[in-house]
């Protein structure tokens, strides 16, 4: 069931319920108040009633019958019987009714019941026992209270035309209601089944609601989808991160290898070799990267220990060196007087590793020096902020938004081995170790990579 027919039957159902028992409970009282205002009516039509036969008791009865004639109109259908201490008759009204329980309702009265009240189909019957003027009285009274139904038969017509005019009045405000409620709730399922997750960008979602649950479920789903179109894109893309990051260095070392068989000294060999087994290990650890991300994507926890992070630098340039041994790297603290606490960071080895030697390898391929600058800044009180510097050739203004994405390659690269993924790689590990990275080109020729840890 749509939520807009839930909230129209919902409400609808829950006012109409509260409104019918309202009403009903209104019949109720006003029935119950209308009986026992007629039944004091009637008790106290039996006092005068009373009163009058001892005043005349002495006259004749002709006055009796006068009396009781001037009375006849004072109920509709009424008839009244008066008992004197003995409960024998003394008075009966000229009315015809029966009253079949009086016989029963005198035996039951006495001092110590003086008040019974019963019915007789519509008609209310009352018994009493009253002294007057040390005389004791016994009387039984049944009477229809015509005026009294009248009013209870207008007042449950107007409560049922109330009613109905209500249930029509909540039908179409609860269809109002409901449909303004289940718009953005409406808006959001269309929008969502209009989503493509397989796009490399997902436009982020919008609703118009002032409703502050609506928007934080819309801004927690907009980071919910942020989140699953990165996983998905990078999973799309893990056979060219494979193909990038192996095919290369695979193809230079059987290359490398098919050239060392030619050598004929075993003394030239050795040291061929000796690289050779460096870049096994270099090959190795890319292996493991994309091991610890797939671990990574399938929901396992990164694991992560305390580690220097100007170490893990220089173990990444003493690797470069032994391939590029004519490209150097200059590395700087700031300020002067450093607190080396701030240098411990809780980051994944490997993976962690495997960004920083993403960075500098782009420094060797793109700078027209064989020189970087490496600024390892704790200045900041509360984050780590380090720059790789180099000169070189940098890219557009309007690159500068593609070139963390994949297969993006700018002008600059032209020339130089690369599929555009490496950037890419370095930006998912170093957000899997709360890190950032941005770039930027402060002056012409020069490209500063800025790492960031808070």
């Amino acid at each position: 069931m749509r939520i807009r027919n839930k909230i129209l039957i919902y409400f609808s159902s829950t006012v109409i319920s509260l409104t019918a028992i309202s009403l009903i409970i209104i019949y109720i009282l006003f029935s119950e108040y209308r009986e026992e205002e007629f039944q004091q009516h009637q008790n106290e039509k039996i006092h005068t009633t009373i009163k009058l036969i001892e005043q005349f008791q002495q006259e004749s009865a002709t006055i009796s019958y006068l009396l009781d004639q001037q009375d006849i109109n004072d109920f509709y259908d009424e008839k009244l019987l008066v008992y004197d201490s003995n409960k024998n008759l003394i008075f009966a009204s000229l009315d015809s009714l029966d009253i079949e329980k009086a016989g029963s309702m005198l035996s039951k009265l006495s001092p110590t019941q003086r008040w019974i009240e019963t019915k007789e189909e519509n008609y209310d019957l009352i018994g009493i026992y009253t002294e007057t003027d040390n005389q004791e009285y016994y009387a039984v009274s049944k009477a229809y209270d015509a005026f009294g139904y009248a009013k209870m038969f207008f007042l449950r017509n107007v409560l049922i035309g109330i009613f109905l005019f209500i249930s029509i009045v909540v039908i179409f405000v609860s269809r109002y209601l409901s449909n303004k409620i289940s718009k953005p709730i409406t808006a959001l399922a269309e929008t969502l089944n209009n989503y493509d997750l397989s796009k490399e960008s997902v436009d982020e979602l919008t609703i118009e609601t002032s409703t502050s649950e609506l928007n934080q479920l819309t801004q927690r789903f907009n980071e919910l989808l942020r989140r699953t179109n990165e996983a998905f894109v990078f999973q799309k893309h893990t056979i060219h991160h494979v193909s990038h990051q192996l095919k290369t260095p695979i193809s230079v070392l059987v290359s490398e290898l098919e050239r060392i068989k030619d050598f004929s000294s075993i003394e030239a060999v050795r040291p061929e070799i000796e690289n050779q087994i460096i870049k096994a290990k270099s090959l190795g650890g890319i292996i493991n990267v994309l091991l610890e991300i797939s671990k990574i994507e399938s929901g396992q926890q990164t694991q992560k220990q305390p580690l220097r992070i100007d170490e893990l630098f220089f173990d990444v340039i003493e690797e470069l060196n032994a391939i590029y041994p004519h490209f150097h790297f200059e590395v700087n603290y700031l300020p002067d007087e450093l607190n080396e606490n701030k240098l411990i960071i809780n980051l994944n080895p490997v993976l962690i590793k495997q960004a920083i030697q993403n960075v500098l390898a782009n420094c060797v391929s793109y700078s027209n020096k064989p020189k970087a600058e490496i600024k390892i800044d704790c200045s900041e009180s509360k984050a780590l902020k380090i720059q790789i510097i180099n000169s070189g050739t940098p890219i557009t203004s309007e690159e500068e938004n593609f070139l963390f994405d994949h297969f993006f390659r700018g002008k600059n690269s032209q020339g130089q081995i690369g599929f555009g993924l490496g950037l890419v790689l370095t930006k998912k590990i170093l957000e899997l170790n709360s890190g950032t990275i941005t770039y930027s080109n402060p002056s012409d020729n020069m490209n500063v990579f800025e790492v960031r840890f808070e």
